[in-house]
């Protein structure tokens, strides 16, 4: 449960317990993001207006590496926000206030069509290990400092490793559809993720770029 509510948190904690739930909570983005990366959650509740960073902005960085169900539990009531929240890869909306009984109703649909696993994806050569799950990066045994950017970055390409992601997936995703035309941000982000992952854009060994169309992740056996 990410909410910076400590009433909420309370209130939904006692409530989840009792039903036999163990509850983990997180009061910001950032310290939902490192419960989730070093947990394996069935469920995520999440709001979205967070003291950090945007719940939006929480849900994109989590869907670049899992697909945990997440119910969104906001006091935003607009259809704009719901349909940016379900479009970004929430599984429910619920606006606040809301009936405790109703909620358990939605958290119980949303286990049953959970899938068995969420494995996360490992991506290891012998010089790179990657680990989207944990989100640890280790090049040549050396751990690897990457900014959120980066990550998320890295972590979409992985997700579809062998195809190519679009330069225009990739803007939206990453910096929101005002900054379609901005590609130059993508240019420098993709330039500090190659020099750390000691990559050479001449002759690629992990991130390719097709030109004038995306990027591409170069899978381990190719």
């Amino acid at each position: 449960m990410i909410d910076d509510e400590p009433q909420i948190r309370r209130f939904l904690g006692i409530s989840l317990r009792a039903q036999g739930y163990v509850v983990a909570e997180a009061a910001t983005g950032a310290e939902g993001l490192q419960m989730l990366a070093t947990g394996a959650p069935d469920l995520v509740i999440l709001d979205l207006g967070l003291p950090d960073m945007d719940g939006q902005e929480v849900l994109r960085d989590l869907r670049a590496w899992s697909q945990v169900p997440v119910i969104v539990l906001s006091v935003r009531p607009s259809e704009m926000e719901k349909v940016a929240a379900l479009d970004g890869g929430a599984n429910d909306y619920v606006t606040k206030p809301f009936g405790v009984q109703e909620l358990s109703a939605r958290l119980r649909g949303l286990l049953r069509l959970r899938p068995d696993s969420d494995a996360a994806a490992v991506f290891d050569d012998g010089h790179m290990r990657i680990d989207l799950g944990r989100r640890q990066i280790q090049r040549n045994g050396q751990a690897v400092v990457m900014t959120r950017k980066e990550w998320l970055l890295l972590a979409m390409l992985m997700r579809h490793a062998g195809r190519v992601v679009t330069q225009p997936q990739l803007m939206r995703e990453l910096w929101g559809p005002t900054h379609a035309e901005d590609t130059h941000y993508l240019r420098i982000l993709v330039g500090k993720l190659r020099a750390k992952l000691g990559d050479d854009a001449s002759a690629p060994r992990y991130v390719q770029t097709e030109s004038g169309v995306g990027l591409r992740f170069i899978p381990s056996d190719w």
